[in-house]
């Protein structure tokens, strides 16, 4: 029996997954090599996946600096109270609950050229909505809790004692957390980090609605696809594609590399 529901599982997973890729992979090599280099060398595809890579790069740095320190407070702020820590704790679990373009709205909706807050940002040169911050920040919205909900139960696991020990011996804070706290951490921040890129290559809703889809301003990969499918440009839709699958197949097997070595 057991062997039957191992055995089901990998058919479900290959149906799901497998099948999908590979019919990305043989639309985009349709017109063979040339029709795949044609579809990711073009300038709105090159500019496309320049622009994401640069949100990724932004997202992940934020992401991690804010996400360890807000789970270590958390976790070892006694200071904040149980009734605001819940409060943190919902904040947090928002992004879950939200629908992406649910964000991106709330974000056109208080950050837009027309609200109070935008009008003033662009009478000093700042555009938020239809311009990279505001991309940025509907990221952030669906990515931020990934770190922080890596992070946490390892804290939690770990306690304080070491940390409380150390700051006996008259250590420094950031002596403290790079001597004793971050290598408990370090690998489930590596997970996190993993998510909040795989996560951020393949945003969509949230990146749609800020960006407004602008060509060679605020498209990124993924509203191309959108855009070239819409064009019935598939051929070169499924070569973005399957850039972008390559990309996260590659983060799933290093994940799988880290949690090997973290094993060991």
């Amino acid at each position: 029996m057991r062997k039957l529901w191992i055995s089901a599982t990998y058919v479900i997973f290959a149906l799901l997954l497998g099948a999908p890729i590979v019919r990305i992979a043989t639309g985009a090599w349709a017109d063979g090599w040339s029709g795949f280099a044609s579809g990711i060398t073009r300038p709105e595809a090159q500019h496309a996946l320049l622009m994401t890579g640069m949100i990724v790069v932004i997202v992940t740095v934020i992401n991690t600096l804010f996400g360890v320190m807000l789970a270590l407070y958390l976790v070892r702020a006694p200071w904040l109270g149980k009734q605001l820590r819940r409060v943190l704790n919902s904040i947090v679990d928002l992004p879950f609950a939200v629908s992406p373009v649910i964000g991106g709205l709330m974000i056109v909706l208080l950050l837009g050229p027309d609200t109070v807050i935008g009008s003033l940002l662009s009478r000093s040169g700042i555009d938020i909505v239809y311009a990279l911050p505001g991309m940025v920040i509907a990221t952030l919205f669906v990515t931020f809790p990934l770190i922080i909900r890596e992070v946490m139960p390892v804290l939690q696991e770990i306690g304080d004692q070491q940390e409380e020990a150390a700051q006996m011996l008259g250590a420094y804070p950031w002596t403290i957390f790079w001597r004793v706290t971050w290598p408990s951490i370090q690998w489930s921040v590596v997970y996190g980090v993993v998510l909040t890129v795989a996560r951020t290559l393949g945003e969509f809703g949230a990146v749609l609605v800020v960006s407004g889809n602008i060509l060679f301003r605020t498209q990124t990969a993924t509203t191309l696809v959108y855009q070239d499918v819409e064009n019935f440009n598939l051929t070169a839709a499924n070569a973005v594609a399957l850039v972008l699958a390559a990309g996260s197949v590659a983060l799933l097997l290093f994940m799988e590399w880290a949690k090997s070595r973290r094993a060991r």
